[in-house]
């Protein structure tokens, strides 16, 4: 039986997510693995509304601000040779990765 990775992928940049998955689908296709993904998880929204009026005073006027956190993953049938080329892959400081091998 082959070993599986998993690869999570997350950032707040959609592109960045999107350029590191599919560096990586290409490499694992160019060694002649099999992969499933990217697999498009749902976005997490993190939502905070403050008031502008510290003191109270005045009319209630609010600031909202959004962050949204892209998530993708991937299942690739772990070779060794692929997961080195994996892993030079340069990656940008605004994408999290975590591989988990199964």
């Amino acid at each position: 039986m082959a070993q599986k990775a998993r690869v999570r992928l997350w950032s707040a940049n959609v592109r960045d997510v999107d350029l590191v998955c599919n560096e990586i689908k290409d490499v694992a296709t160019k060694a002649g693995v099999r992969v499933a993904g990217p697999i498009y998880l749902p976005t997490k929204y993190l939502k905070i509304t403050t008031r502008r009026a510290p003191n109270g005073e005045g009319t209630d006027t609010y600031d909202h601000w959004e962050m949204r956190l892209h998530k993708r993953l991937i299942d690739i049938d772990a070779d060794e040779r692929v997961m080195q080329e994996i892993m030079r892959i340069q990656v940008p400081d605004s994408v999290y990765i975590e591989i988990q091998l199964t």
